[in-house]
This record gives C-alpha cells, structure tokens and sequence, in this order.
C-alpha cells in the first residue's frame, strides 16, 4: 500500500488551520514551521486543499481559513483533495509468471479482497471529521 506524506501533510495543515486561523494569519510560512517542511510543498497542498473547496487562501500574506464546518469535513475528504493514493492502495508487479498456477491467477485470487479492504478503509476515513481531530489535539494547545 502506498500513501503518501501529503495525506498527513494536509491533515496537519488543516488542523493549524482550524487552531490558528483566528488570532493569526495562517501562511505557507507558519504552516511550514508547524510541519518542518519546505513552504514550496505546504503551497502545493494549499492549492489542492483550495481546490477541493475545503480551505479558502487569501493570496500574499493573507493567510487561509477553512471554508465550512469542521464536522463536514473527513479524512476522506483531504484523501481525495490531495490525492493521496496512487491508483490503488494496492499495486502488483507488472508480470507475475503465466506459467505459475499462482503467478498466473494471483488478481482473480486477491483483487476483490483487496477492493473490500480498501472500501474499508475509505469507510472509516469518511467517518472521521476534522472536528473530531481538533478535539483530540485541544489537550496539547
């Protein structure tokens, strides 16, 4: 399975966001500081976030907000914004052996269990929301 950084990248960011967005302008910047990374790759997420309409980003020094209610926004839906996953979560080697009775049915054997884990896990991200997050993370504030 390979997902990749910008998922947690962005839920990070969303949440600094919601934490700081009303006493602060929340930039590239001070969201960089918060995931110790490039401001380059935090304005890249920005840019799919904004996309996917779940933050607004007031351009220059304006910093950006989130654009609904926390409890409307899963981790499903940062998932997706940020195109997280390759293709599938799953991915085989291009050629498994023909000749070998494994080799040669290894996607009729596992595909379909791999598509009901992968549901499943689309199932219990679209349960989380970021107000549920935010609650967790008000203890360290």
């Amino acid at each position: 399975m390979k997902i990749t950084s910008r998922f947690t990248i962005a839920i990070q960011t969303m949440l600094v966001i919601a934490c700081f967005s009303k006493d602060k302008k929340v930039t590239s910047t001070f969201l960089a500081e918060s995931v110790n990374t490039n401001p380059v790759i935090i304005r890249k997420i920005l840019g799919q976030l904004k996309a996917a309409k779940l933050i607004q980003v007031r351009p220059g020094v304006g910093g950006s907000t989130i654009s609904k209610p926390l409890e409307n926004i899963t981790l499903l839906d940062i998932f997706m914004a940020v195109g997280a996953a390759e293709e599938h979560f799953f991915s085989f080697h291009k050629h498994p052996n023909a000749e070998c009775p494994v080799g040669k049915n290894i996607h009729t054997v596992l595909d379909r269990h791999l598509e009901e884990i992968q549901e499943a896990m689309n199932a219990q991200m679209a349960k989380t929301t970021l107000a549920e997050l935010l609650e967790d993370t008000k203890p360290y504030l």
